[in-house]
């Protein structure tokens, strides 16, 4: 026998797509878990089993927990879809913004230019300044002997 695939429509990007088939699975284990929680409660009432003794049934604890890891799943799916969002817009802002600065940036240019060579006209100053003695030390004073280059000390 040979079975034919049904053709999928790919219209929709797979990211969505598989967040939407994500969703849907994990609200229909939900109501799942919470039918399966509502039978065994109606099992255990049937018993005579009231609602503090019916916390301690391993399966009934079981299902809650099943059904608080479910509403944790969607929650974070929810959260990840939110942040999806506000970076898409955010994504959007800034491509939008550089359209009105590059009018403007083309100006900045030729000036930023000339500042870098005063930057580096400073930076030859402070080297050139004299070294800093250390604290609670004695200074001895160090002067070049023009013939010689050697430091010596007064």
């Amino acid at each position: 026998m040979i079975y034919e695939m049904p053709e999928i429509d790919n219209s929709t990007g797979e990211e969505e797509e598989m967040g939407l088939k994500r969703k849907q699975m994990l609200t229909e284990q939900k109501s799942y878990f919470e039918h399966l929680l509502q039978d065994r409660l109606s099992f255990l009432s049937g018993k005579g089993i009231k609602s503090p003794q019916a916390d301690k049934d391993t399966l009934f604890r079981k299902l809650k927990a099943n059904i608080r890891a479910v509403n944790n799943r969607l929650r974070l799916l929810a959260d990840s879809e939110k942040k999806t969002e506000e970076m898409a817009k955010i994504k959007a802002e800034r491509a939008a913004a550089p359209r009105k600065e590059q009018e403007g940036g083309k100006g900045e240019k030729p000036k930023k230019a000339p500042q870098e060579g005063k930057e580096k006209k400073i930076k030859a100053e402070k080297k050139a300044a004299p070294p800093k003695t250390a604290e609670g030390g004695k200074s001895q004073k160090t002067t070049e002997s023009p013939g010689e280059g050697k430091p010596t000390s007064d």
